[in-house]
């Protein structure tokens, strides 16, 4: 699976060009605030990017290995059933019983791998919606400051700590 891109390269740099042209005005003090803490949301939503990413990439694993032991499972099954079909048992063959053992074994490792599976990709779907609120948070305060309104920022913020919910309970 693919890593999830965060471009905010451009409010970066919108943002402190806009700081720079408040400093020393009224309301510049605000604008760092806000430019500070669209700062510190964008590190978060790299952090949940990566995070996001590893879980993608461990549920990929995680299915692979399933895969591979269903496909053990079933080359063991066939087999077994070919050898009970030959009239000429050979004397190291296993029984019926060791065979329904082994593929039970096999069985239980491809089922662990699959709730694995899950689990990484339940927690890539989190980490997913953590990195999208904080996209959205950090385009929202970037917007405050272009049209100095401190209400969209309060919004934006908001908008974060929905965000850092999601990063909380993805780690979680």
């Amino acid at each position: 699976m693919e890593e999830i891109e965060i471009p905010t390269e451009h409010l970066h740099e919108a943002i402190k060009e806009k700081t720079e042209e408040h400093a020393g005005k009224e309301g510049g003090k605000s604008t760092l605030y806000i430019a500070v803490s669209t700062a510190l949301m964008a590190v978060l939503a790299a952090i949940a990017g990566l995070l996001a990413g590893h879980h993608s990439n461990e549920a990929l694993i995680e299915q692979v290995k399933a895969s591979d032991q269903w496909a053990w499972y079933q080359a063991k099954s066939i087999k077994a059933a070919i050898s009970a079909l030959n009239p000429v048992k050979k004397e190291n063959a296993p029984t019926p019983e060791q065979v329904k053992k082994d593929g039970e074994a096999i069985m239980d490792k491809a089922k662990e791998a699959e709730k694995n599976s899950e689990f990484h990709l339940n927690k890539h779907k989190t980490l997913a919606a953590a990195v999208t609120l904080f996209q959205v948070a950090i385009a929202v305060s970037a917007i405050s400051i272009l049209t100095k309104k401190t209400l969209l920022w309060y919004t934006g913020v908001v908008i974060a700590l929905a965000g850092f919910g999601f990063l909380i309970a993805g780690i979680l």
